[in-house]
């Protein structure tokens, strides 16, 4: 039994890869999106000023799926985005929770490549 876990196991590698998660304008300022990149529900997120951000669509105080449907803005000249039921506020850069410090949203690598948004994950390899 152990030796089948084994072959199905994977691992995380320091390499990223980078997936297309949408098209730019599909993001309008001062929003988010929600995509599924690989096994991620992510949610992009592009401030007023067209700063982009990648963090976890899961919100740890509601435990639901909806971080891209708050609201973005800026608290203390820190980007943020509120979740859109208990309105805790997460920092885009860090996904540090604003009210709780020991609250943190993973955040993702996030790029433009002709029109088009990209995010990475780090790349998993199965183990032999």
């Amino acid at each position: 039994m152990r030796d089948r876990h084994r072959k199905h196991a994977t691992v995380l590698h320091n390499e990223l890869e980078w997936h297309d998660a949408c098209v730019i304008d599909e993001v309008a300022p001062g929003s988010g999106l929600a995509v599924l990149v690989g096994d991620e529900q992510i949610a992009i997120v592009r401030t007023q000023g067209g700063f982009l951000a990648a963090l976890s669509n899961f919100d740890p105080f509601s435990k639901a799926f909806v971080i891209a449907r708050g609201t973005v803005g800026e608290q203390a000249g820190t980007a943020k985005i509120a979740s859109p039921i208990y309105a805790q506020s997460f920092c885009l850069e860090t996904g540090v929770c604003l009210e709780d410090k020991n609250v943190r949203l993973a955040v993702f690598p996030i790029r433009v490549a002709n029109g088009r948004i990209q995010v990475a994950l780090y790349k998993r390899v199965a183990m032999p």
